[in-house]
């Protein structure tokens, strides 16, 4: 077999050839789409022969099975040109043939596959599996239409379908002869026969086939290919036409149409629970079905397969894994659930407690007959056992249950139902072993461990900041790529001017870049000597964009009235990208704050020279690529004990942004490595958080009436202030700092303001912030998913490498 990628000659006769054949036209007449077509399908061949010998090298390994709703995997062809070996080849050949290899990969679209960090966090976790060489493979749903696409019209977030789906997705392989049928509705019949045995019918059920789509994840040079599994449901040949089949088909394209429906009404939680047992049953029937071929039995699941949670929408898969243990294998409760616990293993993104999943029985008990019954056997032995060690009455008999208040509580199923509890950063993990979840640590003392979180820096580094690379390169080397510890070795460089002044030229080169795109994008001009202030992640009040919003317009009012200010003030340009669930109002009214902030600021020609904001729109994966290598100062400001971990954190400090932000996630982590010096932490912290919100006796209204800067921005929001919008337009934010004020915006204010004055200061010695920003890079290794995945394999998997 031809080598495609062997040298130019061959790679460029082929390709041609392969438009040519492809499209039946000249290859001069064809367009970059085409061409983006063709290439990704030589990859896909190219690395074919690979996925094959690693799927058979894992045959009888033992492997894990990562269960996500989401996994942003922004676009692959680069990504996979880089670790598959051959990006050289391809792009020296590209730029004989005249082509922009660049607007070749843009023709990719982000695969819409989730909206946030939990999904960006395991696309790196699949990038550093395969880089590892651990036979790891995902499981998701094939969502035909991403989170939504969004536009900023008037100030206000709207939504538009993202149709990733519309072109051909290269990547993928339809696998139809894996399918799985899915039960749901209908009723359950058990029978016991003579000889005792368990026999349980599923009657009248509604079916759905469950097809795979395969996409492979290559490994970085290392010739392994692991598989990422996509589901998507489709008609069942055992589908009896008891509702119509009009009516059957619309709810069954329902299914994997698109990620997070709206669970407020009935309808949509049932949709979300149809998703969720949909893509945990299949994933784990397909699993199960390909065991028995190999071994003959199941008795030994435990030691061939982990089927781990991310987070707590797979954990269906605990009460599915005990229904093919018990009602088709015949093995006895007791020797199931020792199985199920030994093969799942669980980790917790959450700390909110009302950001834990709950389902009504009313609904889950008819949507899935048997797995209600199964969970609710779960939860009367655990009830049972809890009674025996705590006694009838205890108070941790009700904490801990699995059904009470009429719902099933998911997080409860899921740290019963496995033998490994993660959380995703130290402070997190010990928040959950203190107070969230403080009785199950309790209960199971050995459980519970941490897995800071990471990022992959092949995507954020390699493929993302190419000044950076060189400077790397020039001063330490090119075995960071392969062992990010190697990056402290840039420490030695912190006081060599060259070095100190090509970090300078690499940020310039890359905040012009975020410059150029924004001005194409939106028309906004900004200046790239300025201080890119950059606050990019998912809008959610604790993670308080409004505190950000609310600090731009005192800083404004400092400018307007004091002309000592802008004397001393280095230009900054705040940048925010966010979108806001559909249904979350407030979260979309802060957008607007932010957008009427903005048209305000960039419009005031006595100001606009020093102060400007950008709400960019639609930001994802590949905006990300361009954002993350610009940012000067990273926003990272969530109320303490609120974040779980953060990964935009992570990216920043890689290349070269310095945090400002509160010990909260894995900015603590951030602040041991890298030294008071060289982040600015402010506000309260977490123990502090948790006092407060103990004793009940925080008064925002109060803050208002004694601090005249909050006073003036608060009364601004409705004062007349902002001329293009009606003046109660942010009443309702008002409101709800001055009234409530859950996630302590005013509380931290004023420490916010200090550090932002004393980072722009910092800024001013420009010899001394380069440091800082090397500083930040050298020490930024531990927060490689190579790190992450190596702690998961030593600590809960126990993985063999694919040889």
């Amino acid at each position: 077999m031809i080598n495609i990628f062997k040298d130019k000659k061959t790679f460029k006769e082929i390709f041609i050839d392969k438009v040519e054949s492809t499209y039946a036209i000249d290859f001069n007449e064809s367009n970059t789409y085409q061409q983006y077509v063709c290439l990704g399908q030589l990859l896909k061949q190219h690395i074919g022969k690979d996925w094959n010998q690693t799927r058979k090298k894992e045959k009888e390994m033992r492997q894990v099975y990562y269960f996500s709703m989401e996994f942003l995997m922004g676009r692959m062809i680069t990504n996979n040109l880089m670790n598959a070996g051959v990006y050289d080849v391809v792009k020296e050949t590209f730029d004989e043939l005249g082509l922009d290899l660049n607007e070749v990969e843009h023709k990719e679209s982000d695969a819409g596959l989730g909206n946030g960090g939990l999904g960006r966090l395991a696309a790196c976790f699949m990038d550093s599996v395969a880089a590892l060489k651990l036979p790891v493979h995902g499981n998701s749903i094939r969502y035909r239409y991403g989170f939504f696409k969004q536009k900023i019209e008037n100030g206000y977030q709207v939504e538009y379908p993202d149709r990733w789906l519309k072109d051909i997705h290269v990547w993928e392989t339809r696998r139809q002869e894996e399918s799985v049928d899915i039960p749901f509705y209908g009723h359950i019949e058990i029978n016991v026969d003579d000889n005792g045995k368990l026999h349980v019918y599923h009657k009248n059920a509604e079916y759905v086939k469950a097809v795979p789509y395969d996409v492979p994840v290559i490994g970085y040079h290392n010739q392994v290919v692991n598989t990422l599994r996509l589901w998507s449901a489709e008609p069942s040949d055992l589908y009896e036409n008891q509702g119509g089949t009009f009516e059957y088909h619309k709810k069954l394209r329902q299914i994997s149409e698109m990620l997070y429906p709206n669970d407020e009404t009935d309808e949509g939680k049932i949709l979300r629970l149809k998703q969720q047992y949909l893509f945990s049953a299949a994933g784990l029937n397909a699993v199960l079905r390909k065991h028995k071929e190999i071994f003959g039995t199941l008795e030994n699941l435990s030691e061939k397969a982990v089927f781990h949670i991310n987070d707590t929408h797979p954990t269906l898969i605990i009460p599915e894994l005990m229904r093919v243990l018990v009602d088709e294998e015949g093995m006895d409760w007791d020797k199931a659930w020792d199985i199920t616990r030994n093969c799942v293993a669980y980790t917790n993104h959450t700390i909110l407690a009302e950001a834990l999943e709950k389902w009504p029985i009313r609904l889950f008990q008819p949507l899935l007959p048997r797995i209600y019954t199964i969970t609710e056997e779960i939860h009367r032995r655990f009830e049972m056992e809890l009674r025996a060690h705590f006694g009838e009455n205890a108070r941790e008999v009700l904490a801990m249950a699995i059904l009470k208040d009429g719902m099933v509580h998911m997080a409860n199923l899921a740290i019963t139902g496995s033998f490994s509890v993660n959380g995703v950063a130290a402070l997190h993990t010990d928040i959950l072993k203190e107070i969230e979840m403080k009785d199950f640590n309790d209960y199971y003392p050995n459980k519970f461990n941490n897995k800071t979180n990471g990022i992959t820096h092949r995507r954020w580094v390699v493929q993302s900041n190419p000044e950076l690379v060189s400077i790397l390169k020039d001063t330490i080397g090119d075995e960071w790529i392969y062992d990010t510890t190697k990056l402290e070795g840039l420490l030695k460089f912190t006081n060599d001017d060259q070095i100190l002044k090509r970090y300078d030229e690499m940020k310039l080169a890359r905040k012009t870049a975020l410059a150029d795109k924004i001005y194409k994008e939106q028309g906004i001009q900004i200046d790239p000597t300025s201080i890119f202030d950059i606050q990019v992640k998912r809008l959610h009040e604790y993670k308080r964009q409004l505190m950000n919003a609310l600090h731009i317009m005192h800083v404004y009012n400092e400018l307007k009235t004091k002309p000592e200010v802008r004397q001393s003030f280095h230009p900054q340009t705040f940048i925010f990208g966010a979108k806001a669930a559909p249904t979350y109002y407030f979260a979309k009214k802060v957008i607007k704050l932010i957008n009427t902030i903005a048209e305000k600021i960039n419009n005031d020609s006595e100001t606009s020279k020093y102060l400007k904001a950008v709400f960019v729109e639609d930001y994802n994966v590949t905006y990300a690529e361009t954002i993350m290598p610009a940012a000067d100062l990273s926003e990272q400001i969530s109320t303490a004990s609120k974040e779980a971990s953060g990964t935009g954190n992570m990216k920043f400090m890689m290349n070269g942004a310095l945090t400002i932000g509160t010990l909260d996630g894995a900015n603590v982590e951030i602040g041991e490595l890298v030294g008071n010096d060289n982040i600015f932490i402010f506000g309260l912290d977490a123990k502090e958080v948790t006092q407060l919100q103990k004793e009940a006796t925080y008064k925002p209204y109060d803050l208002y009436l004694n601090d005249p800067k909050i006073k003036r921005v608060i009364d601004q929001l409705t004062n007349g202030f902002f001329t293009n919008v009606p003046q109660n337009e942010f009443e309702e934010i008002r409101r709800n700092l001055l009234d409530k004020d859950q996630y302590y915006i005013l509380k931290d204010f004023d420490a916010y303001v200090k550090a932002q004055q004393k980072a722009n200061k910092a800024y001013q010695d420009r010899t001394a912030w380069l440091k800082k920003s090397m500083i930040n890079t050298a020490k930024s290794g531990f927060f490689s998913t190579d790190r992450t995945m190596f702690e998961y394999n030593r600590d809960i998997w126990h993985l063999e490498t694919i040889k």
